[in-house]
């Protein structure tokens, strides 16, 4: 029996923060019809969910009851119309749920139903009786003798005494004794700092004339264009961004700047915060809820200037943004892998074009994709080819590892010049893309490997904490005593990760601090930033990292950089291996002789007559890079066709298979676009689940997306995969172009 509309009962289409894109139909008595984007509690099943209306329903209703909206949670439609126009987007260029495309724009609080209110902190303070204690009394209870000197200035919040190692046990003993209590309050509003008659703390560096052509240029830009800086590893991109913000802070606009990595942004925020006497907010998965919150409305009504993020800060709603800036456009940490898959620079650029403000690019190792569109003008193209300031270029060094005696992972020759290196007080670093201290556990009798039981993977040894641990799932063991095939206790580690050449670098320099900089040695709030800032101050003479050491860090006493094995890309079955290696080879070398000191850069590798090698380090990686994108031409790969993804993963095999063939009979015969598969994926077994896969290679953007939204439909109504309800199928797509 169909649900009639009666008196001011209105039927609405709700999106739903759900993998399918359908959306769904509930009813809401209101007067008026509810905006677009508001905020509805509604039942779905057994549970409540936060949908988004997306209009009033005008079609006819379904013939079965429709359940109501619990709740109106908001007036008007959190977002600006910029944002909701972005995420419409999105959810049509990814082919994904509006619904989740607008939950994953928002804060953790609003997708669960909270007020756009600022919430107040928590903030531990000296009593009366606290500030009468004297800290000479306390010699022997050292953590509370620290939390009083701390407090004697100003309120802390809780966050930040635990980020000087203060425990909740000793905030309790000092609260028992009455010397310190709690306060809830909210944060204090920035002050207005589009009033101020100077937007300068200091005045910026003096300019070379590449660096004041490309300030200029991006000053010229009086509507939306897309702006390319290139610079070589040290010709001071920051600077250039920092002067190119100047005029727009001082017009009361906004500025976004995107970083790809967490450890990016405190050092970002620092050098903004030296320059200018604005306030400077940051975003990023390392802050809490409540603190994302505050500074998302902090954003939205103004209050902050600048905005430094990492990829999902390029949905933060602004008051009057003038500028957009991506840093190290190139890097992969831009892309979500996982539910929603998006490209933050690619939506940057959507978000300018519907702003029609200018958006600036930097990268020492342009993306193909990028570098395309600067060839083609559709992008300006601002290059800057000699290093700010008095720094050097760089020298390059091969060491043929044919051979040659190596201990864990390093030459004779190379730690013969790290030795010269540390001698004189300069820092050394070493790059091994490799944490852990071995990438697998080997009986030294039959040869058998350590393997996950989930994944088509080898456990990684951990030995500080006794443990193998697969990096794909996360499933972890204890370091087998026997082997697990004929029970021989000869068991032996193989390969090389960063665990182990500290250890190794510790034997082979006694008495010199070396210093692990990976996701593993950094789990704790506030160390990145700590183990950064020690690096910098030149406390330890050895530096040891995978690729978190390799973006965009500025360490002004390393003066030797080694990559120690690279060799695995060289021969990768991802056509993109070649260019990923290009740009962490650059990125790399670049930490090298960044101030007065000259800087040298060692490659290790076992093929030392590559051609990619030697195009890198003879021609550099602008030269490589339009090489590769002349290669890409004649191969017809991105960015000169458009590719997607399908992917099917279930823990049965065989029904997967039967899935993706399925799919491949709907494809329809179309000229200029084909079907390849079904394939495994590279690593086909990956937490218990198979995966297989279908590629769709086609001649435009255009085609493609209309061949898959033609295909989702019957994607969707396949029996085999209908009452998986869209968990089993997901779709990528390269950058757009």
């Amino acid at each position: 029996m169909k649900q009639a509309n009666t008196g001011n009962e209105r039927r609405y289409k709700v999106a739903l923060p759900l993998p399918l894109r359908q959306t769904y139909d509930y009813l809401c008595k209101s007067a008026e019809p509810l905006p677009q984007g508001v905020r509805v509690r509604v039942p779905f099943g057994q549970r409540q969910l936060v949908g988004y209306v997306v209009t009033e329903a005008n079609d006819e209703p379904p013939t079965f009851e429709l359940k109501s909206v619990s709740s109106v949670l908001d007036e008007q439609r959190l977002w600006p119309d910029d944002i909701w126009q972005l995420v419409r987007w999105s959810s049509d260029y990814y082919h994904h749920s509006l619904g989740d495309v607008a939950a994953n724009s928002l804060p953790v609080l609003l997708r669960k139903g909270d007020a756009p209110e600022y919430l107040t902190e928590t903030f531990y303070a000296l009593t009366d009786l606290g500030l009468a204690q004297s800290i000479n009394d306390l010699k022997g209870a050292a953590r509370q003798q620290q939390v009083l000197a701390a407090l004697k200035h100003k309120p802390l919040r809780r966050s930040d005494l635990t980020d000087i190692g203060v425990t909740s046990a000793v905030l309790r003993t000092l609260q028992d004794k009455g010397w310190i209590e709690v306060r809830e309050q909210a944060p204090a509003k920035p002050q207005s700092w589009q009033q101020k008659p100077s937007i300068l703390r200091e005045q910026g560096h003096e300019l070379n004339t590449e660096q004041a052509v490309a300030v200029s240029t991006i000053n010229q830009q009086q509507r939306h264009s897309t702006l390319l800086l290139e610079g070589v590893t040290g010709s001071g991109k920051t600077e250039v961004y920092l002067q190119a913000m100047q005029p727009v802070l001082e017009r009361g606009e906004q500025v976004l700047v995107l970083v790809p990595e967490i450890g990016l942004t405190p050092q970002t925020l620092q050098r903004f915060k030296e320059r200018f006497d604005a306030p400077v907010v940051m975003l990023h998965s390392g802050m809490s809820d409540r603190e994302r919150l505050n500074t998302w409305l902090d954003a939205k009504h103004g209050h902050a200037a600048i905005i430094i993020g990492t990829r999902s800060a390029v949905f933060t709603p602004c008051q009057k943004l003038g500028l957009i800036v991506v840093d190290e456009e190139h890097d992969l940490s831009y892309k979500q892998q996982d539910g929603f898959r998006y490209h933050a620079r690619d939506i940057a650029i959507k978000r300018a074009a519907l702003l029609n403000i200018p958006l600036v690019l930097g990268s020492a190792t342009a993306s193909l994709e990028t570098l395309n569109n600067a060839v083609s003008k559709r992008f300006h193209w601002l290059k800057l080819g000699q290093r700010a300031g008095g720094a050097q270029m760089v020298k390059h060094e091969l060491i043929d590892l044919k051979q040659q005696p190596i201990k864990a992972g390093i030459s004779k020759i190379l730690q013969e010049q790290i030795q010269v290196e540390i001698e004189r007080g300069n820092q050394v670093l070493l790059f091994l893309n490799r944490r852990g201290f071995a990438p697998a556990l080997m009986c030294h009798e039959c040869g058998w490997l350590a393997q996950c039981h989930r994944c088509d993977a080898y456990y990684t040894v951990h030995k500080t904490h006794q443990q193998l641990q697969c990096h794909h799932c996360g499933s972890q063991q204890r370091i087998p005593r026997q082997c697990g095939s004929c029970g021989s206790p000869q068991m032996i580690s193989h390969g090389v990760g960063t665990e182990q050449l500290e250890h190794s670098l510790k034997e082979m320099f006694p008495g010199r601090g070396v210093l692990r900089i990976d996701r593993d040695s950094t789990r704790r709030k506030g160390q990145l930033d700590d183990y950064l800032q020690k690096a910098t101050n030149n406390e330890y003479p050895l530096l040891v990292g995978t690729q978190m050491l390799a973006k965009g860090h500025h360490f002004p006493n390393v003066t030797l950089v080694a990559l120690l094995d690279v060799d695995g890309a060289l021969y990768s079955a991802d056509f993109r291996a070649a260019e990923r290696l290009g740009q962490l080879y650059t990125q790399v070398a670049g930490r090298a002789g960044r101030e007065h000191k000259a800087g040298k850069v060692v490659l290790q590798t076992h093929h030392p007559e590559h051609d990619l090698i030697q195009d890198l380090l003879n021609n550099g990686y602008s030269h490589f890079a339009l090489t590769a994108l002349a290669e890409r031409q004649q191969s017809e790969l991105p960015p000169f066709s458009y590719l997607a993804l399908f992917r099917a993963e279930a823990t049965d095999r065989d029904s997967v298979v039967q899935a993706m063939t399925q799919i491949q009979q709907l494809m329809p015969q179309v000229d200029g676009a084909f079907l390849l598969g079904p394939m495994p994926a590279l690593m086909e077994r990956k937490a218990g689940r198979y995966r297989y896969q279908l590629l769709l290679h086609c001649q435009s953007r255009k085609l493609r997306f209309q061949l898959i939204e033609h295909l989702l439909p019957q994607i969707n109504a396949l029996p085999l995969l209908k009452k998986y309800a869209g968990r089993w199928i997901s779709i990528r797509k390269t950058s757009a172009d």
